[in-house]
């Protein structure tokens, strides 16, 4: 069988010096998919299932630290037919991380080591510029580059006002217009989709995303659903997935999402937001609070409607959910390390005794 060429995969630059940098008993493979504690990766010598190492998992402080979809890692050089033994993640070069859903304060890895991240929103009743707020400043803080993709566009009764309201709060970002019904509704996608680059496609339930990677593909590799009686999409996704497109780069399919929450996405709310921050550069006071303090130039542009307040309102409630979860994380990060090393004293407390008996 003719060796896979990893430089389709993304095995480019950075990750190619990386690899060679590292001891000739390993090869370097890219996640694929990941269920159960099992991965299934790509390598030079074909596609496998594997596992990481006892070394990685116990050294690990969260989920966050195993293996994600699109991950370069370091396996043994085994046999093909027995799972491989994961011993290393390669440096990402980018990730779309989110507070993992629910109470917990965890943080999540969504996509790893992706170069654009195509937000996908319908333009039915599901459209809401909030939630493309928080998609965008966790896209920009990612490390990728995000472009907008408005989806079912054939739902749609006021398309040019819907691109006008998107198109106000989507600074230096890309937007493209699709419909899934059509067969060439993905064409306007494939310039964003380079060889050996990959795209992760992220969005809510039923937003049209597994319909776009099948018109990828060429072929009904997804299974999707219709829509439900309240003009929302079915939940289809059920995990993360990286395909290899005929034409040449990758596409990662991710699941709907009924919560995004952030995790320290401090740079991506500045970009995301940038006409409010250049706003409350011109307040009169370097410490304005935006409250009520004279010369206040983000109040003024509320006043004048330059600056709408349910925009100013996202910006406040991101950044102090933001602000939240950084604080939250880094007390939760300081607990796992102290019971790791209770846990660790405690082991050799014990070995210490029977070594006395």
């Amino acid at each position: 069988m003719a060796a896979i060429n990893m430089a389709e995969y993304g095995l480019l630059g950075k990750f190619e010096a990386l690899a060679n940098e590292h001891s000739p008993q390993y090869r370097v493979a890219r996640i694929l998919s990941q269920e159960k504690g099992l991965y299934r990766l790509i390598s030079e010598n074909g596609e496998q299932l594997g596992e990481v190492c006892g070394k990685l998992r116990y050294s690990a402080d969260s989920t966050s630290d195993f293996p994600a979809v699109g991950d370069f890692v370091l396996i043994g050089k085994g046999c093909m037919q027995d799972n491989a033994v994961i011993h290393e993640i390669l440096p990402r070069k980018s990730v779309f991380v989110r507070k993992a859903a629910g109470t917990t304060s965890e943080k999540q890895v969504v996509a790893a080591n992706i170069d654009t991240v195509f937000i996908c929103m319908s333009l039915n009743n599901d459209f809401n510029l909030r939630r493309l707020e928080r998609y965008l400043s966790v896209a920009w803080d990612s490390g990728a580059t995000p472009v907008i993709v408005l989806t079912k566009s054939d739902l749609c009764n006021d398309l040019s006002e819907r691109f006008g309201e998107v198109e106000s709060i989507a600074f230096g970002t890309d937007i493209i217009i699709t419909s899934g019904i059509r067969e060439d509704g993905y064409v306007k996608l494939l310039p964003f989709i380079k060889q050996g680059k990959t795209v992760a496609l992220i969005g809510s339930s039923g937003v049209g995303k597994s319909t776009l990677i099948n018109r990828l593909i060429g072929e009904d590799r997804l299974e999707t659903n219709g829509l439900r009686n309240d003009d929302k999409g079915r939940h289809t996704t059920t995990r993360r997935e990286l395909f290899l497109l005929k034409s040449g780069g990758m596409v990662i399919d991710t699941p709907g999402m009924r919560e995004l929450g952030l995790w320290e996405a401090e740079e991506g709310l500045d970009k995301t937001f940038a006409d409010v921050e250049e706003l409350a550069s011109r307040c009169r006071f370097g410490n304005c609070t935006h409250t009520n303090e004279p010369g206040c130039a983000v109040l003024q542009a509320i006043y004048s409607g330059e600056l709408s307040e349910a925009r100013w309102q996202s910006y406040r409630k991101l950044l102090n959910e933001n602000r939240y979860t950084g604080n939250n994380a880094e007390y939760m990060a300081e607990k796992r390390k102290k019971f790791k090393n209770i846990a660790k004293i405690n082991k050799l407390s014990h070995e210490s005794k029977d070594y006395l008996k």
